[in-house]
């Protein structure tokens, strides 16, 4: 808009001259639109690198706080801590001096040059399920812990999950909230109307329930593509998160990393693994 605007005050002092001639108008436009565009493409240059050159943040991702079962899988095992887990990975944590951060402070961290509190970490939720609210939240609230829940909107109030007055309860108590798609559909299969059930429409309902902008995304399994990143932007999204795979160098802010935390590591072991992980 800002360039529209200039290009529109351009051709007026032109006409004030007495410069009016069509071709010259013409002209003198085109130079100024490759110019701005010339621009553009700079700053988002050097917009990339700054961010690139930054200090990465860790960013931790929970999916289930349960007892561990003699006949859970591996993947069982990998997306689930325990409660007692759970409870000894905050208070190491605390006790280790990090400072949860909302992502509203790591977006102004990465764009806009804000400062973070010592040791920051972001604290991540995926999928909904209700002993977050019961116990993640619960256990947060012990330290005064920030959050971010990811909610899959397909299994708001359904057994096992969250209900909207909980999502409610977490946003108006401080707590951040995401989406996290329709029904845990990759990005990398979406198609037609896949864009607005799986983005636009988990935005506006969490936004029904909240009665706040919601801003974050996370890519189910933390597939993510490309040709994704446009539509999550487009329905005003300003960070999309993944898991621990590499980010993509263009897109910084839209393939944030994070450390799924599993039922193998220890309260040490992950503060290890946070080290090795972001280690930038």
């Amino acid at each position: 808009m800002k360039n529209i605007l200039f290009l529109f005050v351009v051709g007026l002092i032109l006409l004030a001259e007495g410069q009016f001639k069509p071709n010259v108008i013409k002209k003198e436009i085109s130079t100024l639109k490759t110019q701005v565009k010339n621009d553009e493409q700079r700053n988002q240059v050097s917009n990339r690198t700054t961010i690139l050159q930054k200090t990465e943040i860790p960013v931790l991702c929970y999916h289930r706080i349960r007892t561990i079962l003699p006949n859970d899988g591996e993947n069982m095992k990998t997306y689930s801590v325990s409660p007692s887990q759970f409870a000894e990975q905050m208070e190491t944590l605390y006790d280790n001096g990090f400072h949860t951060i909302s992502p509203e402070q790591l977006y102004e961290y990465l764009v806009h040059e804000g400062k973070l509190p010592s040791k920051p970490i972001l604290i991540t939720f995926d999928d909904t399920r209700e002993e977050q609210y019961r116990l993640g939240a619960a256990e947060l609230k012990k330290y005064g812990f920030k959050g971010l829940f990811f909610i899959m909107t397909v299994s708001i109030d359904r057994p096992g999950y969250m209900t909207k007055g909980q999502i409610k309860n977490l946003s108006d108590n401080g707590y951040a909230i995401g989406a996290h798609s329709w029904d845990h559909h990759l990005v990398t299969k979406y198609k037609g109307t896949d864009w607005e059930i799986q983005l636009q429409k988990p935005k506006k309902k969490l936004e029904s329930i909240t009665g706040k902008p919601v801003k974050y995304f996370a890519y189910p399994s933390g597939v993510w593509s490309r040709a994704a990143i446009p539509k999550i932007k487009s329905n005003g999204y300003q960070l999309a998160f993944i898991l621990s795979t590499q980010r993509d160098l263009n897109e910084p802010i839209y393939t944030i990393r994070r450390l799924i935390v599993p039922n193998s590591l220890s309260a040490d072991g992950m503060l290890k693994a946070i080290q090795t992980t972001f280690n930038k």
